[in-house]
């Protein structure tokens, strides 16, 4: 997870591309010939696209961008540490 990259996600693209972007890169996840190394890759983006979108539905709900970025990075390293 990388928050200025979820950062410029979410300021550069809508909701919807960043949804769609996501369900390709789960799609092509799913292919046999997808390796190790190509899934860690994948991970890593799918993780910073969904952070983007939770920053939308965050903003959208009235939190400024920062608290968004700042509350999304804490719920993540919060999972981590359970």
């Amino acid at each position: 997870m990388k928050l200025p990259v979820i950062k410029h996600l979410q300021k550069n693209n809508d909701k919807g591309s960043l949804e769609n972007t996501i369900e390709v890169l789960e799609s092509f996840s799913e292919h046999r010939s997808v390796t190790d190394e190509d899934m860690d890759v994948v991970g890593e983006l799918i993780t910073n696209l969904c952070g983007a979108v939770e920053m939308h539905n965050m903003v959208a709900n009235g939190m400024s961008e920062r608290d968004a970025a700042n509350g999304f990075a804490q719920k993540v390293m919060g999972s981590i540490d359970r």
